[in-house]
């Protein structure tokens, strides 16, 4: 098993993460990369609105943790309002790394060398069951909006 994912799997279990059927969440490696929600959707077989896209960006030098629908873009300054920061950019590559550990495409929500200050879309509460990345770009797990929000420590938010 890959660090990264073994992180978010300890994470998980740390936290006692339940998947939608109530279950322990566990991390799944799919045969290839999803690099995109529409990817993991399709992989999935489920709705692209289902997947918990993790975007690291940086506010004001700081990194922020936006957990959005699949369906949903990011509106930048709507987020840098309700922080009340001057600006919210996508982050680089090496930025994404330094505080998360793991790689553009497989940012998972937690497993990270410390927390990372984290929104959570709310347009992700309406379904029953979202997928999240692990870790790398070819694992994904399971949980419910609640889960996600508790096991975050995020912020409930509009994001998009």
């Amino acid at each position: 098993m890959h660090p990264n994912v073994s992180a978010v799997q300890d994470a998980l279990e740390a936290s006692g993460a339940r998947d939608g059927s109530g279950r322990p969440a566990v991390v799944r490696t799919l045969p290839d990369a999803v690099h995109t929600a529409a990817a993991a959707a399709a992989a999935l077989g489920v709705r692209i609105g289902q997947i918990a896209n993790s975007l690291i960006f940086d506010a004001d030098g700081e990194p922020l943790l936006v957990l959005t629908s699949g369906s949903h873009r990011v509106d930048t300054a709507k987020v840098a309002a309700l922080l009340g920061v001057s600006a919210v950019r996508r982050a680089t590559p090496e930025f994404v790394r330094t505080h998360t550990g793991q790689p553009i495409g497989g940012v998972a929500p937690l497993g990270h060398p410390k927390p990372v200050r984290t929104l959570v879309d709310t347009a992700l509460a309406g379904y029953d069951e979202i997928w999240a990345a692990g870790g790398v770009p070819q694992a994904i797990f399971p949980t419910t909006y609640a889960e996600l929000v508790r096991v975050t420590a995020g912020t409930p938010a509009e994001v998009g």
